[in-house]
């Protein structure tokens, strides 16, 4: 499939990072390691205070063609969604590649995804799975963790809008890792890029609730990231201080929704399959009393059916 490339294409790598000079290093090597070789680097700082700030200089320095540095005025600390934006901004690339300085590109990321992407004109963004990286440590039992992150969504095919976002608002699939993501730059000059105000939880999926609703995505059977598992990610931050929950109601997802809600009416979105998938979502939130009986009866429900099974399973005695 390579022989599709066309060598002329710039890929801008965006990496984004904030105090993370344990892992920046092997992220900017995992670009300078692509068997694709017509990119650019952009480091670009969201207010580092530890030494992560003097590697992305030192690599802007001794590689002045292939990468550059960038951060908010002053120094400051916008957010990630203003820190990739800062980036698209600045990219002059034809296709953007997305990267967290704490996960890192096999070396054939760009070569393989660029190849479907012009295979496949329609397509506006490619993406595949993601592995939960957790062997990184050098720890035997963490190399047994390893795995492929379920994405819930057929593999090997073009999916067109709103196909994506009707399946996301039903809790039927996941988005994916962002360093996952081949986009072509024009998406954003359609779409706008993520969204300033989600500085942190759920700044992925309003991204690409946007792109779903506009864009044809192409989904590859393979991956070619390690998404690197760690506490000191986002997503752990979040999950410990009661910010997020993967599975139950919490106020970061009760924000995105309300957004999405507020983007479907500027939109003008009239499908009525989408309105109602999120409508269930929200449910919960404006009835929580409802929500909370719901629960407890599902939970009897469940119990009475096993206890069922149970006597069905008894000998019959005569």
């Amino acid at each position: 499939m390579t022989e599709h490339i066309n060598k002329k294409s710039l890929v801008s790598a965006i990496i984004i990072f904030l105090n993370a000079e344990r892992f920046i290093e092997e992220a900017i090597e995992s670009v300078f390691a692509q068997t694709y070789g017509n990119w650019e680097l952009l480091l670009v700082d969201d207010g580092s205070t530890d030494g992560s700030t003097a590697i992305a200089l030192r690599y802007a320095k001794k590689y002045p063609e292939k990468v550059r540095y960038l951060e908010h005025a002053r120094h400051q600390n916008l957010g990630m969604s203003a820190t990739r934006n800062l980036g698209i901004r600045n990219a002059k690339g034809e296709y953007i590649a997305l990267l967290d300085a704490d996960d890192v590109w096999l070396p054939q990321k760009l070569e393989r995804q660029l190849s479907i992407m012009e295979s496949n004109p329609q397509a506006t963004v490619v993406f595949g799975a993601s592995q939960f990286w957790y062997s990184w440590t050098g720890n035997p039992e963490d190399s047994k963790r390893d795995c492929v992150r379920e994405l819930g969504i057929p593999l090997n095919g073009l999916l067109h809008p709103p196909k994506l976002l009707t399946l996301l608002l039903q809790n039927k699939i996941n988005t994916p890792a962002t360093c996952s993501v081949l986009i072509r730059r024009e998406l954003f000059q359609e779409i706008g890029g993520f969204e300033e105000s989600f500085r942190g939880m759920y700044e992925d999926q309003v991204f690409f609730a946007k792109v779903y609703l506009k864009a044809s995505v192409f989904i590859e059977p393979n991956y070619w990231d390690r998404y690197r598992q760690h506490p000191g990610s986002s997503c752990s931050i979040a999950e410990k201080t009661g910010k997020y929950h993967p599975f139950n109601k919490n106020p970061a997802e009760f924000v995105f929704l309300n957004w999405i809600a507020e983007y479907l009416s500027k939109e003008d979105v009239k499908n009525a399959e989408i309105w109602k998938a999120l409508q269930k979502r929200l449910w919960p939130y404006y009835h929580p009393e409802w929500d909370f009986f719901l629960y407890y009866f599902q939970r009897i429900k469940f119990k009475l059916h096993h206890i069922g099974q149970r006597i069905l399973l008894l000998p019959i005695r005569n």
